[in-house]
């Protein structure tokens, strides 16, 4: 096999490696509401739950038990009439901030928040301060007193 063809099939291994997985493969049919707009309205809402089992995905990429049931109390609510800031509302109440996979901005989140901004200013004030220091730490030459001293070790020998 040639570079070329090695190449291109690289390429595409690494693309199908790294392509996102689509969401709708946890959503099973029998979930699936009627209104498409309502879906759309659902799919939104589960995208921005966290699984509780998995904890790293979205109960819309979940094929565990328990994000299923999430994913069927999303559905009811809506169909109950709820908005989505009220389903939302609904099952944080339930099972507390932790579901959510983006953290609400609130005091208590503060330094959940802030945290990465006070690493990124803590790294940049010690590169500077590094900076300042080899600046200071460049060698100005000899004073006549030392080049004295050289000249009277040189002559003894």
């Amino acid at each position: 096999m040639s570079a070329a063809p090695r190449l291109v099939l690289g390429l595409l291994i690494a693309l199908g490696a790294f392509a996102p997985s689509g969401g709708a493969w946890a959503v099973q049919p029998d979930e699936v509401l009627k209104d498409p707009a309502m879906e759309m309205r659902a799919r939104d809402i589960s995208a921005g739950l966290r699984c509780l089992v998995c904890q790293n995905q979205s109960i819309d990429d979940s094929d565990a038990p328990l994000a299923k049931d999430l994913r069927v109390i999303v559905r009811e609510r809506l169909q109950a009439g709820d908005s989505n800031d009220q389903v939302q509302s609904y099952i944080v109440g339930r099972y507390g901030e932790y579901v959510l996979l983006r953290p609400v901005f609130a005091l208590h989140t503060l330094l959940l928040w802030l945290t990465p901004l006070a690493a990124i200013g803590l790294g940049l004030f010690g590169l500077w301060r590094l900076s300042q220091r080899r600046a200071d730490a460049a060698p100005q030459g000899l004073t006549a007193a030392e080049q004295a001293e050289i000249a009277a070790l040189t002559r003894r020998e």
